[in-house]
């Protein structure tokens, strides 16, 4: 009876309360503490350091905490050398104070790889083995042989190249292919209003080349689209296997293709109409 009592008593109850205040106190100033050392609730937009040298981000590494680190490198021959490729986080990613941002540069020189063996495989095994080694293709030549649209040899500047040779990512490789018994020709393929990209697998899968290319307007592939080619389109043309078509671009943002080709096409089954 005497605990009862003394749990009861004012003094017990007194002492209780202090205890439990003290608690959320001491619980109160922990959990304060760790949300001022974490800044905890306080968030920096990560800007879009792409294209800028890595020496010119002291200011954002002064202001946010930042913490940059150079992880990788990869070449591009259109980007200044040394300067961001890629970052990560992304631009625009909300992240605390004193956060490592891992960089990727743009590398002086090219990384190798081997070459690969391209004997006896089609065209288009071909042109989808490059592309995963990184290395593009060049020319289409084609000289009598019975294997239509296989690769004969593989060249580099006018020579052979070797299988396992080391070469540089985005060098272009020169095939060599059987036209196959009594030669080849090919349809001339439709273009206009075609994409810079477009024309090149196109004119892969047609076993042609791409001769010059012109840009009217500007070098903007965005909105750069097939204006004209030579030879021109038609259905009762054909060409050897290997030739070149030269092209001409317009934006876009000038000229209206869905008429200009609906007019051709117009134009094209008049003309056919006159021929009979």
């Amino acid at each position: 009876m005497r605990w009862i009592d003394f749990l009861k008593s004012r003094l017990f109850i007194k002492h209780l309360l202090l205890a439990t205040g003290l608690s959320f106190g001491i619980l109160f100033l922990i959990i304060f503490s760790l949300s001022a050392y974490t800044h905890h609730g306080e968030f920096y937009t990560v800007p879009d350091f792409r294209g800028k040298l890595p020496g010119d981000l002291s200011q954002y590494a002064d202001e946010n905490g930042f913490e940059f680190m150079v992880v990788d490198s990869l070449y591009k021959a259109k980007l200044p050398v040394g300067s961001i490729l890629l970052q990560d986080p992304l631009p625009g990613s909300k992240v605390k104070q004193s956060r490592n941002i891992y960089l990727t540069v743009v590398s002086a020189e090219p990384e190798k790889v081997s070459m690969p063996n391209l004997i006896d495989l089609s065209l288009r095994q071909s042109v989808s083995l490059l592309e995963t080694y990184n290395l593009e293709v060049g020319s289409l030549e084609y000289i009598p042989d019975m294997a239509k649209n296989a690769v004969i040899h593989q060249k580099h500047n006018g020579v052979d190249i070797e299988a396992g040779k080391p070469v540089k990512k985005g060098t272009r490789i020169d095939l060599v292919l059987g036209q196959g018994i009594g030669g080849g020709k090919m349809q001339i393929p439709f273009l206009l209003g075609k994409k810079q990209s477009e024309v090149m697998r196109i004119l892969r899968a047609s076993s042609l080349n791409i001769g010059s290319e012109v840009f009217e307007d500007s070098k903007d592939t965005a909105h750069a689209r097939v204006f004209r080619q030579s030879p021109a389109y038609g259905s009762a043309k054909k060409i050897d296997m290997g030739e070149s078509i030269d092209i001409w671009y317009r934006s876009d943002k000038k000229i209206n293709f869905n008429e200009l080709i609906k007019n051709y096409k117009y134009d094209s089954t008049a003309e056919e109409s006159d021929n009979f």
